[in-house]
């Protein structure tokens, strides 16, 4: 069979495929692995959503983390912090009615009050919060890293890798698909195709009449110099002022905006790199505003990149009407913290058709939910961050 693209996710989905006995793969990718989406992940891990099935994937993918040097051969770059996330009083309910459908599907997690957080995050200022959330298992991570490691595991498993190569056509003959025709003309033969191509799936599945619904967004990231030594502090989601930060292994603070109310859309081919002067004012107004006891923080440096953005936020893992041909797209920015259990779910779908873990139903993530008006959203919604939530 046929991976195109050698982002996380396309190498999450041949390492799973190794792990069931398939091998008889190649990946496919246009430049090299990781060089795509997967290398501008800012690599956040958390449980915290309000989707169960979104928050077990994630659960799931913890082990890997945890254990990556066993279970993948290689340090990955996780760092486990911790987590916590805090909510205005606006979304108290929906804080306390998510945490319990986390804990339900194995997630630990936890309300914390104002006193704990204050030692995490001394600098910070949380009056304004109502009640936080804490997930001891949580931290960060590289996904540039762990994309390398999932490939790497697979090819000792036997799995092909061709780096520089572009697929331009996913064959199909009487409506299944048999393989991918390349850029230089030639063809790889196939019994199946998994599309993990991020935003530049979408051409490959119009050529067979499949809308494909992602929009393409700019996600801009500023790192700060704190001015003074942290310490280990835990990564902090902050849904009052929406943003996110947290540590780098240089002693900086990650900044992202946790705002995606209006998109940026954007060529994934031709975008900045760099933030706009717009954006660095907002992510000092923030930052400054949240954390006070920062009294001698600076920027440091700043970079974007492409988010594939569905109608739900959420990701497409599905088989599509034609037949043998999977796609695993549109990730919206969850993609490196769940991408051990997509790569679990891709390899059950080519393998068996359906799902394997009954906490994940493979019908939450069916391409078909967009156009039957059923999209995949949380049952207690945050106001003002439901987007990523």
């Amino acid at each position: 069979m046929v991976i195109v693209g050698g982002g996380i996710e396309g190498c999450a989905a041949a390492w799973a495929l190794a792990e069931r006995g398939v091998t008889d793969v190649v990946i496919v990718e246009r430049a090299t692995v990781g060089s795509g989406g997967t290398g501008k992940s800012s690599g956040v891990v958390r449980c915290h959503y309000g989707v169960s099935s979104l928050a077990a994937m994630a659960n799931a993918a913890l082990d890997v983390f945890e254990n990556a040097a066993e279970i993948l051969g290689a340090d990955v770059g996780f760092h486990q912090t911790g987590y916590v996330v805090g909510v205005g009083e606006q979304n108290l309910d929906a804080l306390r009615a998510s945490l319990a459908n986390q804990r339900a599907v194995g997630v630990r997690t936890e309300e914390i009050g104002h006193a704990e957080v204050r030692r995490h995050w001394p600098t910070a200022y949380l009056d304004d919060f109502a009640a936080f959330a804490w997930e001891p298992r949580g931290g960060y991570g590289d996904a540039y890293q762990t994309a390398q490691a999932f490939a790497a595991a697979a090819r000792r498993a036997g799995v092909r890798l061709r780096q520089g190569s572009t697929v331009t056509e996913i064959v199909a003959e009487n409506g299944r698909a048999t393989g991918a025709r390349l850029a230089d003309g030639s063809t790889i033969p196939a019994g199946a195709v998994v599309v993990a191509a991020g935003p530049w799936s979408v051409p490959l599945l119009a050529a067979h009449g499949i809308d494909l619904p992602i929009t393409v967004h700019r996600e801009q990231i500023v790192l700060v110099d704190p001015g003074v030594d942290l310490g280990p502090v835990p990564v902090f989601s902050d849904l009052v002022s929406l943003q996110y930060v947290r540590p780098e292994a240089s002693g900086e603070i990650l900044f992202g905006n946790s705002d995606l109310a209006e998109l940026e859309p954007a060529d994934p081919d031709r975008y900045s790199n760099q933030a706009s002067e717009a954006f660095l004012d907002l992510a000092v107004e923030k930052v400054g505003t949240r954390f006070p006891g920062l009294e001698n923080a600076s920027v440091s440096s700043t970079y974007a990149g492409c988010y594939d953005v569905t109608p739900d936020f959420n990701p497409v893992i599905s088989p599509t009407p034609v037949d043998g041909l999977v796609v695993a797209a549109g990730f919206s920015g969850h993609g490196f913290k769940i991408s051990p259990s997509v790569g679990r779910l891709v390899a059950d779908l080519v393998v068996d058709g359906t799902s394997s873990d009954p906490h994940v139903p493979d019908s939450d993530f069916r391409l078909s939910r967009f156009a039957e008006g059923a999209l995949l959203r949380s049952p207690h919604p945050y106001v003002g961050a439901g987007e990523m939530r």
